[in-house]
């Protein structure tokens, strides 16, 4: 049997052009979604990447809300970043919006979560 030994940082530069590669792909295919630098701005500017993605989306908080089975006052905690949803609420939130939990989930929002 062959082995190879890499260290952490090979190994990682691996892993990155391997998901590099696949996000070039999927931009090409059109099946990852891009954004214009005007949407970028936008972006940066919301209070939270969920602000962004409904607006984006064109959704109102009352019909997200209803489409994640959550309340709207909770919602809105969430995209004001008040609150942190749970992953599952998250998980409902993101498939609504059309966007993997990670595009909804910040640094901070990821440490309360992993806390838990």
């Amino acid at each position: 049997m062959d082995t190879i030994t890499l260290s952490r940082a090979e190994y990682q530069d691996i892993i990155d052009a391997r998901d590099h590669a696949v996000a070039m792909r999927d931009v090409a295919t059109g099946a990852m979604e891009t954004l214009s630098e005007a949407e970028l701005d936008a972006y940066l500017d919301a209070a939270t990447p969920l602000a962004f993605w409904r607006k984006h989306r064109g959704i109102t908080q009352t019909t997200l809300a209803t489409q994640a089975d959550v309340s709207q006052a909770f919602l809105a905690q969430i995209e004001s970043g008040k609150r942190v949803g749970t992953v599952n609420v998250l998980a409902k939130i993101a498939k609504a919006l059309r966007v993997r939990i990670e595009d909804l989930v910040t640094d901070t929002v990821a440490e309360c979560l992993y806390r838990e």
